[in-house]
């Protein structure tokens, strides 16, 4: 009603559950280059037996005329193999592989590749030099498996956002490293960067600590038809083109995802998303790619070109309030619905309860802690049984609580954290935990290690 609201009053409404605040969430760096000067390097990386293969592409801007020199250096700084010129491979003996943390005694190897470029100018001699951190590792996916080095690889991690009190979005060195740490306290392996890319510090805390990413751009709120239109088909093909450019080094990037929850039942997906999946995949051949659904199996027009499944679903949450006695029935169906449709791996991309910490019920209702963790149980009896046939993974929603917009729904924003946003555990975290160790000791080969960080008297010590 007009006389509701004064004269050009209007309130921009977003189509996503986070709080997106305002202004420069990071720091912003100002820098100078050298008249002829290296402009980005692509790695890419294999493995031949104990034979680590590196190629490398150097582009450079300013001169055509100029000479490169490539050094591998491994982590105690001796170069163990070099190279000369804009591209070539380098092989690498007795390779030290890149290993997802809890999967290998020694995770997260990191050589580093010196390029020094030299020109000869008008005015003298130029040069530059730059050093990428190297993570020699390969990623693969069959119709049941998802392989890091050719070993089956199992997703138990979190999603997250970036957010906490205080600072909001801002980033933040000092959280970051809690974040970090409680990661590894949980023994999560894995996060998904819902719903946006990250800061690139996070990144490389990831490449250094072993966690796997599946690296998200900003493509939620794709809900109307207007959605998909070619103006945002151009719009959503260039920003993956800046994800990949941004984040194509990093070993902790195993596979893109293109979107979050888009209407993909709509008649214009399907074009939508084979184009926006095909173009990922050139800009990176070496990464699966995927998008985050939560449409029903048979309407989904673009899960025919993804590699793997991710599926989002809230049983006994959105819908059959307060019943968990249905989730493994509901789950298992859609489980059996998706595989037997496609044929590949699946993951349980979101799954969780909103839960007020200290609230406790018995028996549980919804938003007590113990609804959060007994709703949590009903969904790992489903993943275990469907784990040992194409599951490969769980990601909780979420790490930890986090702003939204105000509305009826939301008590101070979303309270499905494991944590709450001052990264206080809640009686899900400890349950994870147990959990996540428990896998990590079943499919890892790190067991000495895993057993003494399980044995830790302090609970959150590493």
């Amino acid at each position: 009603m007009p006389s509701w609201y004064p004269k050009g009053y209007f309130v921009q409404n977003t189509y996503f559950d986070f709080f997106n605040y305002a202004g420069l969430h990071r720091p912003v760096l100002l820098y100078t280059t050298p008249t002829t000067y290296i402009d980005d390097i692509t790695v890419t990386t294999g493995v031949d037996q104990d034979t680590g293969l590196v190629d490398y592409q150097i582009f450079v801007q300013g001169s055509e005329h100029f000479q490169l020199e490539v050094y591998l250096l491994d982590e105690e700084g001796k170069v163990v193999a070099q190279g000369t010129g804009s591209q070539g491979r380098l092989q690498v003996p007795n390779v030290h592989l890149w290993w997802p943390y809890l999967m290998h005694e020694h995770p997260a190897y990191l050589y580093s590749l010196e390029v020094r470029l030299t020109a000869q100018m008008a005015a003298g001699p130029v040069s530059d030099f730059y050093t990428l951190p190297v993570g020699i590792r390969t990623v693969a996916v069959t119709e049941r498996q998802f392989l890091i080095n050719g070993k089956p690889f199992y997703f138990h991690g979190v999603n997250k956002h970036e957010d906490a009190d205080i600072r909001g979005k801002g980033f933040d060195w000092p959280l970051l490293v809690k974040d970090f740490n409680l990661l590894r306290w949980l023994g999560a392996n894995a996060f998904r960067t819902s719903h946006y890319p990250y800061a690139e510090e996070v990144m490389q805390l990831c490449d250094r600590y072993g966690i796997v990413v599946i690296d998200e751009s900003p493509g939620l709120g794709i809900m109307l038809v207007q959605s998909y239109s070619n103006v945002s088909l151009q719009h959503h093909l260039e920003v993956m083109g800046e994800l990949v450019r941004r984040d194509k080094n990093h070993p902790s990037v195993v596979m893109w995802s293109v979107a979050n929850e888009p209407t993909s039942f709509l008649k214009p997906a399907a074009y939508y998303f084979k184009t926006l999946i095909a173009h990922t995949k050139a800009l990176d051949p070496s990464r699966p790619v995927t998008f985050v659904t939560n449409s029903n199996y048979e309407a989904d027009l673009g899960a025919p070109y993804v590699d793997v499944i991710c599926v989002n679903s809230y049983y006994s949450w959105y819908h059959d309030y307060g019943h968990m006695e249905v989730i493994q029935l509901q789950l298992a169906t859609e489980f059996e619905n998706w595989y037997r449709t496609y044929q590949k791996p699946i993951i349980q991309s979101e799954y969780g309860a909103e839960t007020i910490a200290g609230f406790h019920q018995d028996p549980p209702l919804m938003f007590s802690e113990e609804y959060q963790k007994g709703l949590l149980e009903q969904y790992h009896l489903v993943l275990d049984q469907k784990r040992k046939e194409y599951v490969v993974g769980e990601l909780i929603w979420n790490f930890a609580d986090f702003m939204t917009d105000q509305s009826p729904q939301r008590a101070v924003g979303n309270r499905k954290g494991i944590f709450t946003r001052q990264r206080q555990p809640k009686a899900a975290a400890f349950l994870l935990r147990e959990r996540y160790w428990k896998l990590a000791n079943e499919t890892g080969h790190h067991r000495s290690a895993a057993k003494s960080q399980c044995l830790e008297n302090s609970p959150f010590a590493l």
